[in-house]
């Protein structure tokens, strides 16, 4: 019997981690139908991570018998800070004090605290969303001074350098900001990064979690 995708990639995952920590398997379910979604589940991923907030809606009710743990990591306009609050277990893309604000205004109280994650532009790509390291902290205390929601730690995508090098440089310079960041705040826990083809590179760098889709699921279908 063939191995299942899945246990491919924990099996990688343990590899890189070498006995460290266990590292946590964040399913890119973005484009992907809620069946696929469910078929990942049966085989024990419980978490997944959205780009956009009314496609995650529908999967998110579909799926709702699940147990799953939703995440949005994809950009979040104000305008969808309200859903995104109600719907979704994580938010891993706050990168400006607006968002704080809506957040914990929209969370509701049953779901308890929103865990969230400061994404930061850790290369400064004028094509990326994230704030600058220096504005991290100013982040962080508007989080911690929000009840309702939970900082978790950072998130970042880093540029798709095709040198390994430069790779490992972006995710060292997250470890760096977070390791800066725990001094201030000891409750954050969780460093996002590292996706399908380098998340051994940020395994390595000190991820403790990473966010897999296309190995997972597969190549997305053309338009």
């Amino acid at each position: 019997m063939q191995t299942a995708p899945l246990a491919l990639i924990q099996h990688a995952i343990a590899e890189a981690a070498h006995g460290r920590p266990p590292v946590r398997l964040l399913a890119v379910s973005k484009t992907r139908p809620a069946t696929a979604i469910a078929a990942l589940a049966d085989q024990g991923q419980a978490a997944f991570g959205e780009n956009y907030v009314q496609e995650a809606a529908g999967k998110i009710a579909a799926l709702a018998d699940r147990g799953l743990e939703w995440h949005l990591i994809g950009h979040l306009q104000s305008n969808k800070a309200e859903l995104a609050a109600q719907l979704f277990d994580w938010v891993q893309s706050v990168d400006r004090v607006k968002l704080v604000a809506a957040l914990a205004r929209y969370r509701p109280a049953a779901r308890g605290p929103l865990n969230v994650l400061i994404q930061v532009n850790i290369d400064d790509e004028d094509s990326k969303h994230g704030c600058l390291p220096h504005q991290i902290e100013a982040l962080a205390l508007a989080i911690a001074a929000a009840p309702q929601l939970r900082l978790r730690g950072l998130m970042a995508i880093p540029a798709p350098h095709p040198e390994a090098g430069r790779r490992r440089a972006a995710f060292a310079g997250m470890r760096a900001l977070f390791d800066e960041l725990a001094t201030r705040h000891p409750a954050v826990d969780t460093l996002s990064m590292g996706m399908s083809d380098d998340f051994a590179l940020a395994i390595a760098e000190g991820a403790t979690m990473v966010r897999v889709g296309t190995a997972l699921f597969g190549q997305r279908p053309s338009p």
